[in-house]
């Protein structure tokens, strides 16, 4: 033993000398932020999912990854996309607004000059960027093709997908500017099927950032057309029995974006960030039944005001703070997802009042009970479709020129009884509800505008 030691051992044993007791004064290391990760699905179908209510007999077993996704956290069972379509639908989400504020009311034509989400002022990557987490966006972009447009213009960090709307989903021999997958700019190889590329550029970038807190926004195209299998997923087991082609198809697209849902989610677990990342899943519009997706018991598809276009499949996980296997029957839509990721991570632009949605935190991690709030959509401009639901109230009113519809969603999912007629007073409270709403509006800056 040392001899200072020994010292020192045969003084404090004597109490000439006090043990230090006083607290320690290295500063606590700061709590890291959590992560965020959102799984954007394109026009798949309401009833397309294990998780779902309402899952067609079919594709039962077809989503295994999104089912334990669900199971471990929450389904979001009334959740809707504010458009009907792909660019406005994005546009509303990435910004917290709605779209028809700013003009991104229809979808942005192949290569317009008209400006994109720019328009809006702060997206939401700008304000996870200023809350002190790093940001990536994998996929489909359709929100502007002039360069103020491009995700690493406003607010992300690292880009890696395509500026279109929609591409095929294998290799290009020469593809446009476009349409080729690029990483910030540059192109990249144009090789490999497209939903697996998206997921391993997810991983990709979590890997990369494991050290520090991340907002990663994972838009895949599938099961968006082209309906392009992977090679030789049109003979497994759950898809061979599938009829007619377009649907196995379309269920192929499914199986293959499930895949890649359950490699991000096997990817957070095996990096050891499973417990600190809060995961949504959701879906842009309603399924495009066109091309082989089935919304069960919801009346329409994609375009449409009705609830086959826009109420979506929905679900989230975030270990220790959401309660497995829960259901809320909340009626909310994607607007409502800018304040709650941003109330999640703290950031102190929750209350921004330009954000038009609602923070729904407290009501997923405890379940706190939300008051009813108007919710609104248009399209094609003040003379086309729109719609409010407040409650379990719908007020439709597809054509400006007949009278609106009115439906109870709670007893009437299908939206097959218009009850105008024997709530004349409700119709009116809705009617004035919209109007307010509209006068706070521009009209599209792009697409085909009602006459």
């Amino acid at each position: 033993m040392r001899t200072e030691t020994k010292v020192l051992l045969l003084l404090l044993a004597a109490g000439c000398v006090a043990p230090d007791t006083s607290p320690d004064s290295s500063p606590e290391p700061e709590e890291r932020l959590p992560n965020v990760v959102v799984l954007f699905s394109d026009d798949a179908g309401y009833g397309d999912f294990g998780f779902q209510a309402f899952t067609e007999p079919d594709v039962e077993g077809l989503t295994p990854s999104l089912d334990r996704l669900a199971s471990e956290g929450l389904v979001l069972a009334d959740f809707h996309t504010s458009a009907s379509v792909c660019s406005p639908s994005r546009a509303g989400l990435l910004t917290g607004r709605h779209q028809q504020e700013f003009g991104h009311e229809m979808n942005l034509p192949i290569g317009s000059k008209a400006s994109g989400i720019a328009a809006a002022g702060r997206s939401l990557a700008d304000r996870m960027r200023a809350a002190g987490l790093v940001t990536g966006y994998v996929g489909k972009w359709h929100l502007g093709y002039r360069e103020e447009d491009h995700p690493n213009r406003v607010g992300w960090d690292w880009f890696h997908g395509c500026l279109q709307g929609s591409r095929s989903y294998y290799a290009y021999d020469e593809p446009t500017d476009l349409r080729v997958i690029q990483e910030n700019g540059v192109p990249t190889p144009e090789e490999g099927y497209l939903t697996d590329r998206l997921g391993d550029a997810a991983v990709r970038f979590m890997e990369d950032h494991r050290d520090e807190p991340f907002f990663l926004f994972v838009s895949f195209t599938a099961p968006h057309g082209p309906l392009e299998p992977r090679p030789g997923d049109l003979e497994r087991p759950e898809l061979a029995r599938l009829e007619p082609a377009k649907r196995r198809k379309h269920a192929a697209l499914v199986a293959a974006l499930d895949d890649n849902v359950g490699k991000v989610v096997l990817a957070l677990e095996r990096l050891g960030l499973e417990d600190d990342t809060l995961v949504v899943f959701t879906n842009d519009n309603g399924g495009q039944t066109q091309n082989g997706a089935r919304n069960g018991p919801l009346r329409g598809r994609k375009g449409m005001l009705t609830e086959g276009g826009i109420r979506v499949p929905a679900a989230l996980r975030w270990p220790g703070r959401v309660e497995a296997r829960g259901v809320s029957d909340v009626p909310s839509t994607t607007l409502d997802l800018a304040r709650t990721l941003l109330s999640a991570v703290g950031s102190s632009e929750v209350d921004d009042p330009v954000l038009d949605g609602r923070d729904l935190l407290d009501h997923w991690t405890r379940g706190v009970a939300v008051p009813d709030a108007p919710l609104f959509w248009r399209q094609r401009g003040a003379r086309g479709q729109r719609a409010v639901r407040l409650g379990p109230w719908k007020l439709l009113h597809e054509d400006p020129d007949d009278a609106p519809q009115l439906f109870d969603l709670r007893a009437d999912l299908g939206e097959e009884q218009d009850l105008a007629e024997e709530h004349p007073e409700r119709v009116a409270e809705l009617t004035q509800l919209l109007d307010d709403w509209e006068t706070g509006l521009v009209q599209p800056l792009f697409g085909a505008v009602a006459k």
